[in-house]
């Protein structure tokens, strides 16, 4: 049941009419995914996470994305993958390595703070607008229910009026 809350979409940033990343989030992650230039080596892609920023680039390049994050993050849990499609990799026999031929840079950050509502992953760039935070903040809610009654069905529930913060609402989120 749990999977039924999970985000429906994905948050593009689009900045210039090019889309720089797209995003969503759960209770605990905010999840980052750029799309790869094709044809750059797999080994050439550079992610670091740091506790309140982020960069990503390829490797003796100025990087594509050096911005401080919305929120801190766990960065021991957070971290970064290539996420397949089709035909996502060839292999070079001359080096050994594979290159990117379509796919997407995965970024999972861990958030600090379970259950906070993030208007966007970057600091000052593409934020929700009113209407879209409140709808993540509502399904931010339900998941919280469902995680706290898994032998309930949140999926279809509504929520009248302003929607409490997920974060703190009724004493707030239980942490093991």
């Amino acid at each position: 049941m749990a999977e039924k809350l999970a985000p429906e979409k994905r948050h593009a940033f689009v900045h210039n009419g090019q889309k720089v990343f797209e995003w969503d989030q759960t209770l605990e992650e905010v999840n980052m995914y750029i799309e790869l230039p094709k044809n750059v080596p797999t080994k050439l892609i550079n992610c670091v996470i740091k506790a309140g920023h982020v960069e990503v680039g390829i490797r003796g390049n100025p990087p594509y994305l050096n911005h401080d994050l919305m929120l801190p993050v766990k960065t021991d849990s957070s971290f970064w993958t290539i996420a397949p499609s089709a035909a996502l990799y060839s292999f070079n026999m001359d080096d050994g390595d594979y290159t990117t031929e379509d796919g997407e840079l995965h970024i999972t950050l861990q958030k600090r703070e379970k259950g906070k509502t993030w208007a966007s992953p970057i600091q000052g760039q593409g934020s929700l607008d009113p209407y879209a935070a409140d709808e993540e903040q509502k399904r931010l809610m339900l998941q919280r229910f469902q995680e706290e009654n898994p032998g309930f069905d949140f999926s279809q529930a509504q929520f009248s009026g302003t929607c409490p913060d997920p974060r703190t609402f009724m004493g707030g989120i239980h942490t093991d």
